[in-house]
């Protein structure tokens, strides 16, 4: 079979993710396999910036060893950009593309990645110029429509599910008995309802969840902590970046307006310090924040290997897909089954995903929405990719090690 001509260049967008640059490594293999040995496939560095610039990345003479470790590696191996795309701007890297004689574009990340894949596939149709558009999916906050899921949550997943057992391990012995667990998401609410995944028994932590789906008001919360004080001595909630009160109003410190990035997202406050000190003033309680932050998506070693897996073919489906000659599309997985876990792949068209968010269905959360169903459990647990490390507690005396719930292939 002969080979395709045609110059190719990578892309990666917005926050990075564990599993990120296996994506990258899924559509560079494809692209070497299917590409003429002559063309060029390059990365942009720092993103979109990187095409306006001019400034590449040469992936086709990285050694091979190299992309093997690449594969495994956080953050994002060509640099990333949150950068809005002008009309004159879009024009302008298209014109730079096809300077460059590239007829293939492959854009890794979120929301605002797809809507730059789109923009730059219209400014393209608009100048008449062949330019094949992939969107290839990550994003920890799971928002992206019409895919069951996004590459980069599950091993976000278990970062922070991982990491509810933990704190509770060590919340559950101290005199600081209340614990905020801030988990990141500005408008949906996936990665704290996944904090769920961590709890076999009643008094096992997170005690309360709390996503930005729907709006806490400061006396429910309060009553929320009391009674899970009164029963048991002691609280793990985990609460949203993004929370806000039943009147719109965000609970997290307040941010000037020049920590925006250019899509009009604001740099999230503390929100976990906010409700601590609530829980400390009005209850009189001793209460602490937790805020993982960044390294819920940066963690190799609590990386889900699911989650890894399919980063690396979403990639390669997405290359494949547009070399077999479709354009302007988001590679999507479709969940074909939860016992056995299987997964399946296909293509989106970019508008239907461009600046839409996916937010958690209420239905997820329990009528008084401080918790998440079991129901969630069947959804986050695949994702996850393996089990979780739970730890020994002394009862009468007696230890007991508890066996973990989890228990899908990785």
């Amino acid at each position: 079979m002969s080979k395709i001509k045609g110059a190719l260049v990578v892309v990666q967008g917005g926050g990075p993710t564990q599993v990120i640059n296996a994506s990258l490594y899924g559509v560079v293999k494809e692209a070497l396999g299917r590409l003429d040995d002559s063309a060029e496939i390059l990365g942009a560095r720092h993103g979109i910036m990187g095409v306006l610039n001019r400034q590449w990345w040469d992936l086709r003479r990285q050694p091979e060893a190299l992309w093997e470790e690449i594969r495994l590696s956080p953050g994002s191996a060509l640099g990333s950009s949150r950068k809005m795309l002008n009309a004159e701007e879009a024009d302008e890297a298209v014109r730079i593309l096809n300077e460059k004689a590239v007829r293939y574009l492959a854009c890794i990340g979120g929301n605002d990645s797809m809507d730059t894949a789109n923009k730059l596939a219209a400014a393209a149709a608009e100048m008449d110029y062949d330019l094949q558009t992939a969107g290839i999916p990550k994003t920890i906050d799971n928002d992206l429509p019409h895919t069951d899921h996004c590459p980069g949550f599950g091993s976000a997943a278990r970062y922070i599910a991982q990491s509810a057992i933990d704190l509770g391990t060590d919340v559950g012995t101290l005199p600081t008995p209340i614990s905020i667990m801030e988990v990141m998401g500005r408008n949906a609410g996936w990665l704290t309802a996944a904090t769920m995944a961590a709890r076999q028994r009643e008094d096992d932590a997170p005690h309360l969840i709390y996503v930005p789906e729907t709006p806490l008001e400061a006396g429910r919360f309060l009553d929320d902590i009391q009674a899970v004080y009164t029963r048991q001595g002691w609280v793990v909630a985990a609460v949203s970046e993004g929370l806000k009160d039943e009147k719109g109003k965000a609970w997290s410190v307040p941010r000037s307006a020049a920590a925006a990035d250019e899509f009009g997202h604001v740099l999230p406050g503390d929100v976990a310090t906010t409700l601590a000190g609530l829980v400390s003033e009005k209850l009189k309680l001793r209460a602490r924040s937790e805020k993982p932050g960044l390294l819920g998506r940066s963690s190799r070693l609590l990386a889900s290997e699911v989650d890894r897996r399919e980063a690396e073919q979403v990639g390669r489906f997405g290359l494949a897909w547009m070399l077999d000659g479709h354009s302007s599309f988001m590679a999507a997985i479709r969940r074909e089954s939860d016992s056995p876990y299987q997964v399946s792949y296909f293509a989106v068209p970019l508008r239907e995903v461009a600046n839409v968010e996916r937010t958690l269905p209420l239905d997820y959360l329990t009528p008084e929405r401080n918790q998440v169903r079991e129901t969630f459990r069947a959804y986050v647990e695949p994702l996850i990719g393996g089990a979780l490390i739970r730890h020994a507690r002394l009862r009468d005396g007696v230890a007991q090690a508890f066996q973990p719930v989890i228990s899908c292939a990785s």
